[in-house]
């Protein structure tokens, strides 16, 4: 198994717009795989927003059963489970220290992560922020916390090349 190995599990999106950010998201943050449970987004499916064809390289499955059993299902793999929404008694996203395998699950956007799964969890997470972002912001607010905290991320020219728009040539002066 990978060093590293990181999923998202979006717990019955209803917004394919969201998914598409969180696809974006996932394609630029290197996650090894998109969960989701429920029925909304498959129905709303057919507005294509991954505008990077990142489901062609990122797995996005529907996993109706992904809340079962989460401890037995992921702790053979030493994958953390880890609840990202504003529940009291959560820790504070920039406290965390976040674990080299990692399931990330994000509550609906209109609703929150039942009990049983919170219960389930090694960590509980909260962005303190006043108001709620919705799922593809905090998507991007987790994962970017992620990478700030690594000192495993790639700092250098080749990596502005490659990740930039073709129109984008601007460079710093010297």
């Amino acid at each position: 198994m990978a060093e590293n190995q990181v999923f998202i599990a979006l717990i019955n999106p209803k917004s394919p717009t969201n998914v598409g950010a969180v696809m974006r998201a996932a394609g630029c943050y290197a996650v090894d795989g998109v969960l989701y449970t429920g029925n909304r987004y498959d129905r709303a499916r057919k507005l294509q927003t991954d505008t990077k064809n990142v489901s062609a390289t990122i797995p996005l499955s529907c996993e109706p059963k992904l809340l079962d059993n989460l401890s037995a299902d992921y702790s053979d793999n030493d994958i953390k489970v880890v609840c990202i929404d504003l529940i009291e008694g959560a820790t504070p996203l920039p406290n965390f220290i976040h674990p080299e395998k990692a399931l990330y699950i994000f509550g609906p956007e209109d609703g929150t992560i039942k009990q049983s799964v919170v219960n389930q969890a090694d960590a509980v997470v909260y962005i303190p922020t006043i108001g709620c972002l919705n799922l593809a912001a905090t998507v991007n607010v987790v994962l970017y916390d992620r990478l700030a905290k690594s000192t495993k991320h790639i700092a250098d020219n080749e990596l502005i090349k490659k990740s930039r728009d073709n129109n984008n040539r601007v460079k710093v002066k010297p």
